[in-house]
């Protein structure tokens, strides 16, 4: 269940920490991508050169990169990851993590993270039971942290009692089962189709738009954690997909997509268009690069296939299909109206008058709308934030 997931590993100082090789290795063997972040104390108890070599990426500990003065961006490491795991949680790091103190990168990334926390603490006996810690532990968990108590063994004291990190073994178990039980979609194939199309006019033009892909790319890989399979249909894009689940069908015109789209539709439990597709396509391409001559030039289109309507008249019950309409103008009314028209169960309305919502941006504002007239409104978020919010709407959905 780990495969493809992205694990934030925090260490923090205590003599514990030479487990965080161990657990790194095991993560990295269930082909799971980890990022390590240490405070200064846990250089003391291991490497950040062992972590590094060990999870195949650079160790994040200071807020800069070397000497180069470029930031290790906190807010970036908490959007990046699935899950961050704090293991092992010393009173000191726990203490600061309750009260909201925020003096090294972990703890920035710790209070800026939008994924599942869990805290795995390590202390001797006498500061395990203190009521201050027991007091700051219960305080982390009315956050929705998860806690994965210490167990109960020799301890670097000498002394016997609670407080030894647990094992990796359980701590990769406890991860493990909470994905399983997170994975909304498992067993389920879903489609996306996503960027621009290009509908050739010669061997060198085309015409096309200002889609990067973003925006699919980000809900192919909120679905694939989610336990799905998934068939990603993509027009021309740069963006790369990391996810092992996730089977991209590379197209280029309108016409591609839908061949691609009407393959792969019949098999799919869920189908997200989330493509800009060209509406119309030039009549004729000419074969050999036309020049330029006079100051007009025309050129005769014609429509393409509307993938999405004419999915809509093969849809079986119990598929679900999800559309998107970027608008300028009577938004809710056209939205509405597409719904209707193309036979979705949910469509994802945004607006080019929204700054920093639409083509080209990292970030959308969108406006969910169902066929049952459910409307839920969400303010700007990372397009990253926003598939997760998509893929929750159809989960809650599918489990209706």
């Amino acid at each position: 269940m780990l495969r493809g997931k992205k694990i934030l590993l925090g260490i923090s100082g205590s003599i514990a920490a030479y487990k965080a090789a161990m657990l790194t290795r095991l993560f990295v063997k269930q082909e799971a991508e980890v990022k390590v972040i240490m405070t200064d104390t846990a250089k003391s108890f291991i490497t950040p050169l062992t972590l590094s070599t060990l999870s195949k990426n650079p160790v994040y500990s200071t807020f800069e990169k070397d000497d180069t003065g470029i930031w290790n961006n906190h807010v970036e490491l908490g959007l990046w990851a699935d899950v961050l795991i704090i293991a092992p949680a010393s009173a000191n790091t726990i203490a600061k993590m309750a009260h909201g103190i925020c003096d090294n990168l972990l703890l920035a990334t710790y209070l800026s993270a939008k994924c599942p926390v869990f805290v795995a603490p390590a202390m001797d006996l006498d500061m395990y039971v203190h009521p201050s810690n027991r007091s700051n532990l219960e305080q982390l968990t009315s956050y929705g942290n998860k806690l994965i108590d210490a167990g109960h063994g020799e301890l670097a004291s000498g002394l016997m009692g609670q407080g030894r990190l647990a094992e990796p073994e359980e701590i990769i178990e406890k991860i493990d089962t909470y994905f399983s039980s997170q994975e909304g979609l498992q067993g389920k194939q879903v489609m996306i189709t996503a960027g621009p199309t290009y509908e050739a006019i010669d061997p060198v033009r085309f015409i096309g738009n200002h889609s990067s892909g973003k925006m699919g790319y980000a809900l192919a890989e909120a679905a694939a954690m989610q336990g799905a399979t998934v068939i990603l249909v993509s027009g021309p894009t740069s963006m790369k997909i990391k996810h092992p689940n996730v089977i991209i069908k590379p197209v280029t015109t309108a016409q591609e997509m839908y061949d691609a789209c009407k393959d792969t539709f019949p098999n799919s439990d869920i189908s997200i268009m989330a493509a800009a597709v060209a509406d119309y396509s030039p009549e004729h391409v000419h074969q050999q690069k036309i020049k330029k001559k006079g100051d007009t030039y025309q050129i005769a289109m014609v429509k393409t296939k509307d993938i999405a309507a004419e999915l809509g008249k093969i849809k079986k019950e119990g598929q679900i299909t999800v559309g998107f309409a970027l608008e300028t103008e009577n938004e809710l009314q056209n939205a509405n109206k597409k719904l209707l028209s193309k036979n979705f169960d949910m469509i994802v309305l945004n607006s080019l008058n929204d700054n920093g919502a639409g083509f080209g941006h990292d970030t959308n504002k969108i406006t969910l709308i169902d066929k049952d007239n459910n409307t839920a409104v969400f303010e700007l978020k990372d397009k990253v934030q926003v598939a997760k919010d998509i893929i929750d709407a159809i989960i809650l959905r599918t489990h209706a």
